[in-house]
């Protein structure tokens, strides 16, 4: 079973900055740590409301990262601007409403299947590596294929909501959907990807899933850096996903 990638995504890091002003902490300084701990790559969601992550702080990124930049983003043409001017490794098209706390669902890729395919094009064509963050659901997912994307994200969000709330037959049922629309993707020649609410309680039954080649943590981690430091915890979600890898391929841990 191949290692699963770590995508860290640093968008909390600015939460806590722009909550006072200023210009501590550095989003940047944290991608960089974050490579440092075993990252493979850096995610940054540009918002409209640029509630977290600011334009200078791409800026930032493209011009100091080293690992591949995943720019999430709306299906705007201000982002699809943005990105184009840029180039960032990928692009990821996530859904966004200006009052929701975070990005509560996949995209509805099967209705506006039209208008997401002319506008995924531009960036296929400037070399960006695109995304669609949807619902593991075999609907969407054929969608995104149809479109063009070369990769999705399953949003794991309701299989954590579920764990985090003692819901374990819900739990169960999610983690199954998971697994079966991951094994669908792959057959259907899409990268899979997989994120969103992961902690170190519920990241095993994830990673372990052998379609999956990266996974996409953020919250979680700036969370726990408070307490441990943001080194100390991604090492240890490193360690779990590999974990995981080394367990389901019956390897066991060394």
């Amino acid at each position: 079973m191949t290692r699963l990638r770590l995508g860290v995504n640093i968008d909390h890091v600015a939460t806590v900055r722009n909550a006072r002003g200023g210009a501590t902490p550095d989003p940047v300084r944290a991608a960089k740590m974050a490579e440092i701990a075993g990252a493979d790559g850096i995610t940054a969601h540009l918002r409209e409301d640029r509630r977290h992550i600011t334009d200078g702080d791409i800026d930032g990124l493209m011009e100091n990262l080293s690992l591949p930049l995943n720019f999430e983003m709306a299906a705007t043409a201000e982002m699809q601007a943005i990105a184009l001017r840029h180039r960032p490794h990928a692009v990821c098209i996530v859904p966004e409403k200006r009052e929701e706390r975070t990005t509560e669902g996949g995209l509805e890729v099967a209705r506006e299947e039209n208008s997401l395919a002319g506008f995924i094009a531009p960036l296929r064509d400037a070399g960006c590596r695109v995304s669609i963050f949807i619902a593991a659901d075999q609907r969407q997912i054929e969608a995104a294929h149809r479109i063009g994307a070369p990769v999705i994200e399953l949003h794991t969000g309701a299989y954590c909501d579920a764990h985090a709330e003692g819901r374990f037959d819900v739990r169960d049922a999610e983690l199954a959907k998971l697994q079966d629309m991951a094994a669908f993707a792959e057959d259907l020649g899409l990268e899979v990807h997989a994120g969103h609410g992961l902690t170190y309680d519920c990241v095993k039954p994830i990673a372990a899933i052998p379609q999956l080649v990266e996974l996409n943590i953020g919250h979680f981690l700036v969370g726990e850096a408070i307490f441990s430091g943001l080194d100390s915890a991604i090492r240890r979600m490193r360690g779990l996903m590999d974990e995981a890898r080394q367990e389901a391929s019956g390897q066991g841990v060394a």
